[in-house]
């Protein structure tokens, strides 16, 4: 953990650098969102709107990734590998040494899945850096009563066994438990509390939490993620990146809290095939996946043997099933690690000349 440790605060320092504004930093965009802006330019939205229910604002998804004109050489093949025919795939990452980034549909909603269960648990240790929770109290599972689809609000639930909150967490983030999941998220608050998280104190835009997992669970289906957009529990890959790079930096928690996030999110157990399907042994991923009907994805940080950490998020629908979608995770993410490779050593031949 503290070689974890240390590559996370040179990282930080190195980011940091490339990112610095000439000018004052009041005046200066947010550093991560400026070097989104540098390499991604603006990107259409192609989506039209359709309305089957008048509560839910659905969008059915009509374009594709080609419709935009990439800017990098590595950007380019990420977009030729996320090709949208199959359904739609949104990709970010950003090299936080050099402060270089790479979108595709980043700033698309995506279903989050168990991807949220980061913003969760952050919001919990926020709640215990304040001395409002303890790591060793001990909170009841949210187990799931049977019920029909679309018929309540919220799933009903009953209390389960109890098991510490550092027990919870790790039962989240390492096997993607969901009933320990409603237990965190119900002893802070709700989905309300994780979203004011979000938007006040990681600066997220892109980031919505709107149902308990249970709910979100029992009612899933309801529409197909490779040709709409509901934008009830959805992520924007760039949104996810940037919480991904604040959390990994320690941007919003104390170091002890950061660490458990993130000793977790590296012993994470689930999804072997999807972001570690096809790196090198010698790369460590701090990763959480996610899965829902037609909807595959996997988000986290890639330190690579060199000490540079890369974050990555990469949601996809569709293409034909599981198997194929995890499949399209894993090879995206090594063109991404691969393609960092090279212009990190293309970067650090120019720097030194």
């Amino acid at each position: 953990m503290k070689k974890v440790l240390l590559s996370r605060f040179v990282a930080a320092l190195a980011f940091a650098g490339a990112l610095a504004a000439p000018t004052s930093a009041a005046l200066a965009k947010p550093s991560l969102e400026s070097a989104f802006d540098r390499a991604l330019g603006t990107e259409p939205r192609v989506p039209r709107p359709v309305v089957p229910s008048a509560a839910i604002p659905v969008q059915a998804w009509t374009g594709s990734s080609a419709q935009r004109s990439y800017g990098s050489g590595l950007e380019a093949q990420i977009a030729a590998l996320a090709n949208s025919s199959l359904g739609r795939i949104g990709v970010a990452a950003v090299d936080m040494g050099t402060g270089r980034s790479l979108a595709v549909l980043g700033d698309q909603p995506f279903p989050m899945a168990s991807t949220s269960k980061i913003a969760i648990v952050a919001t919990f240790l926020q709640g215990v850096d304040q001395g409002r929770y303890s790591l060793y109290t001990s909170y009841a599972l949210k187990m799931p009563i049977p019920s029909a689809k679309y018929s309540s609000a919220v799933a009903p639930v009953r209390s389960g066994a109890t098991m510490t909150a550092l027990e919870l967490i790790d039962r989240a983030l390492i096997h993607s438990d969901n009933h320990a999941t409603d237990a965190l998220l119900a002893a802070v608050g709700g989905p309300g509390a994780v979203n004011q998280w979000a938007r006040n104190t990681a600066g997220l835009s892109g980031f919505r939490l709107d149902r308990d997992i249970a709910t979100l669970v029992r009612d899933d289906g309801q529409y197909d993620p490779a040709r709409t957009i509901d934008p009830r529990d959805t992520a924007t890959p760039l949104a996810m990146v940037q919480l991904l790079t604040g959390v990994y930096q320690g941007r919003w928690l104390s170091r002890s809290s950061n660490d458990v996030l993130l000793s977790a999110m590296e012993r994470c157990a689930t999804g072997k095939r999807r972001l570690r399907g096809l790196l090198p042994e010698d790369a460590q991923v701090l990763h959480k996946t996610g899965t829902l009907s037609n909807t595959s994805s996997d988000v986290g940080i890639i330190n690579t043997p060199d000490g540079r950490a890369i974050a990555v998020a990469i949601y996809v629908t569709g293409q034909g099933g599981k198997a194929s979608r995890d499949a399209r995770i894993a090879t995206i993410a090594r063109a991404i690690y691969d393609g960092y490779q090279v212009e990190s050593s293309s970067y650090r031949r120019t720097a030194s000349r």
